[in-house]
């Protein structure tokens, strides 16, 4: 048996409080500060208040006839009662001068005055002891609750609840997932089948000595389903289900997120088998800079090491599975990618066109569909979409019927919700002049025009000039037949001939240029300068890396590896290719200018046209006109 010379981790920060001390801390702190307010008087303010008078005066009330009750306190004290001015009875005290003296007795006798044996001016005890130490003492604890609710909700947690996980907890079969609600992920489903074997047979592994890799990394974009996976797993292995966030370990106070990793690793080994599911991961397990509490993030750092340390300390044949997802994995610090730790990196990337297919019947499933639907074609016009996306394109079809009128999803509501995903809803009311919506139409069926007289282009889906809520006053949707991977030199630059389509048709017709092609002018220089700085289709710097791309997952933003001087000679190449492609642009428009004319004037009639009547109209021809 191996023997850890480990000693145990005493920073732990705020962790090794206990709240049982915290509280009798504070409850003590509210006697001696109730002790205090009573020293200075407090209990005063409830006892009867007592006017002291002459013994003249005392005689005076009572031949006027005030006096109600009268006691002798002790040999030389007398207590009464009178009522003043103002009718109301108020508790007199005078110092005995003659007594007894016998006229005096006559008339309180006349007067019918009482001769009580004691007239109280102390509060009952029980009363004065509860408002002079258990209305205190409440009065405290409620406003340190008030204080302590505050302080909570601004902090993120509990004060009394210090490190505790905060995990959602599902037990077996309450994630409501299995791998059927998983669809254009099948690598990936594949991949994590051998871990839910695993959890259901872990003897047939450890017959051959095998073990179950600690850890998977799922990696993607946003909205393929990493966290669906995961739920899935835990339903096919029908086990416990532990899912947190990773912002949830980044907390105020330093150590509160390794007791948090603690917490959760503890509750894991006594839950065992269980899948333990840590989402955006990368909050917490970022590259360790060694600035420490300088420059850095101390308190992460600890989180980061303290996980790292449980996953080392816990035994794998127990069936605990560490599953994380993150959508920048080349941030993770490499301790957490070596062997032991995550074993596997899964990725979860788009799908392709049979995914976005399946994706579609899976989300189709939970609505009224029509006949008609054709989820293939909806899959061809949805290119490089999520599955969250996909789902997205759905429910609005389904919303869409129903402001139509229509209990059953259709066709055209399909199609219409993918146009505003990509676009936004149509702005019916938009002021647009007839001029406008003139040179919007050229603009748009030159892209077409464009895309069609080439060869490497895909074909033209839809046109519209009906303005959508993004700002576009319309466009042109190509959508590929089949599912297109790799991206040719001549289909780039046909590609970005197309986005120079519709400033050309401008030019061309109007001889004037608007503000309306600065999506395409950012698109076709997009893809020049990727062209060159990445896809080595430069025949001046041929295969060489001259950009960086990071976080390939959230946008894909890049940066120059290269001098100043081979930077401007990339932006001489990137703008001579441009202007290539617009001026093989303004060439085929040119030569049919006729079909851009009567496809144009089309357009402005129907305002919306299909693929079809697109190419019905510029392939019928006659005697006197030819096309591309």
């Amino acid at each position: 048996m191996e023997t850890s010379d480990k000693k145990p981790n005493n920073n732990q920060g705020n962790s090794g409080k206990n709240p049982m001390k915290v509280f009798l801390y504070y409850y003590l702190i509210i006697m001696v500060i109730t002790f205090i307010i009573n020293a200075m008087g407090f209990s005063s303010l409830f006892k009867q208040k007592v006017e002291l008078v002459t013994y003249n005066e005392f005689k005076e009330q009572v031949y006027a006839g005030k006096v109600t009750t009268v006691s002798k306190e002790n040999e030389n004290t007398l207590v009464f009662i009178a009522t003043d001015d103002n009718g109301e009875s108020r508790i007199y005290k005078t110092g005995i001068w003659v007594w007894p003296d016998e006229e005096l007795n006559e008339a309180l006798q006349d007067q019918g005055v009482i001769f009580a044996a004691e007239i109280p001016t102390e509060p009952n005890p029980i009363v004065n002891f509860f408002l002079t130490w258990i209305m205190p003492i409440l009065m405290f604890t409620v406003i340190g609750m008030i204080m302590s609710r505050i302080m909570r909700k601004r902090m993120g947690g509990n004060a009394m609840t210090f490190g505790k996980s905060n995990a959602k907890i599902y037990a077996e079969n309450e994630t409501g997932k299995t791998f059927a609600d998983v669809a254009g992920e099948e690598e990936a489903k594949e991949a994590l089948k051998e871990i839910v074997d695993f959890l259901h047979n872990p003897q047939k592994y450890a017959d051959i000595g095998a073990t179950l890799p600690k850890g998977a990394l799922l990696v993607g974009p946003p909205g393929t389903g990493k966290t669906l996976l995961a739920k899935a797993v835990a339903g096919e292995a029908h086990v416990p289900f532990f899912s947190i966030s990773g912002s949830e370990f980044v907390e105020m106070f330093v150590g509160m997120g390794a007791a948090k990793v603690r917490d959760l690793f503890k509750q894991a080994n006594e839950k065992a088998p269980c899948i333990v599911f840590i989402d955006e991961i990368d909050t917490i397990g970022k590259k360790r800079d060694g600035a420490g509490g300088i420059g850095g993030n101390d308190e992460r750092e600890q989180t980061l090491n303290q996980l790292l340390t449980e996953m080392d300390g816990f035994d794998g044949r127990k069936g605990v599975v560490i599953l994380a997802a993150t959508n920048r994995p080349e941030s993770l610090d490499q301790a957490l990618l070596r062997p032991g730790r995550f074993d596997r990196r899964i990725p979860v990337e788009l799908p392709d066109m049979k995914g976005r297919e399946a994706i579609l019947r899976v989300h189709g499933a939970n609505v009224k569909l029509s006949d008609d639907v054709d989820f293939n074609t909806v899959a061809r016009a949805t290119s490089g979409a999520s599955g969250a996306e996909l789902a997205n394109i759905v429910n609005e079809a389904a919303l869409r019927a129903v402001r139509m009128g229509r209990n059953v999803v259709s066709q055209e509501d399909l199609e219409e919700s993918v146009e505003v995903v990509i676009a936004g809803y149509q702005r019916k009311d938009a002021a647009v002049s007839e001029q406008e919506r003139k040179i919007v139409a050229y603009h748009e069926i030159g892209h077409a025009l464009v895309a069609a007289c080439q060869s490497h282009s895909a074909p033209v889906h839809k046109i519209t000039i009906i303005p959508r809520t993004s700002g576009a006053l319309g466009y042109t949707m190509q959508v590929e037949e089949g599912e297109r991977v790799l991206m040719s030199k001549e289909e780039a630059l046909n590609k970005i001939a197309t986005f120079t389509g519709g400033r050309a048709a401008e030019e061309l017709i109007f001889h004037s240029i608007t503000t309306g092609a600065s999506n395409d002018i950012e698109q076709a220089t997009k893809l020049a300068r990727a062209m060159i700085t990445r896809y080595g289709m430069s025949g001046q710097f041929g295969m060489v890396a001259l950009e960086t791309v990071t976080n390939q997952y959230l946008g894909g933003d890049t940066s120059l590896a290269c001098s100043p001087e081979t930077a401007k000679e990339i932006d001489d190449e990137v703008i001579a290719t441009v202007k290539a492609q617009y001026e093989k642009a303004k060439e085929i428009l040119a030569q049919n200018e006729a079909k851009l004319h009567e496809l144009a004037a089309y357009l402005l009639e129907k305002e919306t046209i299909t693929g079809e009547e697109f190419m019905k109209i510029l392939t019928h021809t006659d005697a006197h006109s030819d096309i591309c």
